[in-house]
């Protein structure tokens, strides 16, 4: 439940891939996520790093962990889910 509630907060999902490929500065981060406030942000990172799955790099930028990684992982099927529900043709009528 823990996690479930950490990937529900707001923004978390959008962090977690923003991640996924690179290895943003906290300015990189706030950039690609321009609604998100400067506050909000260095909370939902601290969060994530606490939870052990985002890690600040010394030579600066944050990347995700092996615990990360695998949570990536755990969420591709519904990824691949997503995408097939968007492509879906639109009804109506439920």
């Amino acid at each position: 439940m823990a996690l479930l509630d950490l990937l529900g907060r707001r923004w978390t999902l959008r962090i977690l891939w923003e991640l996924r490929e690179e290895t943003p500065t906290f300015r990189d981060l706030r950039d690609r996520c321009d609604a998100m406030s400067p506050s909000v942000l260095n909370q939902r990172l601290t969060e994530l790093r606490e939870a052990g799955v985002v890690v600040l790099r010394e030579e600066g930028g944050y990347v995700l962990t092996r615990e990360g990684r695998g949570l990536l992982l755990a969420l591709a099927p519904l990824h691949k889910w997503a995408k097939s529900w968007a492509a879906r043709p639109r009804r109506t009528r439920v």
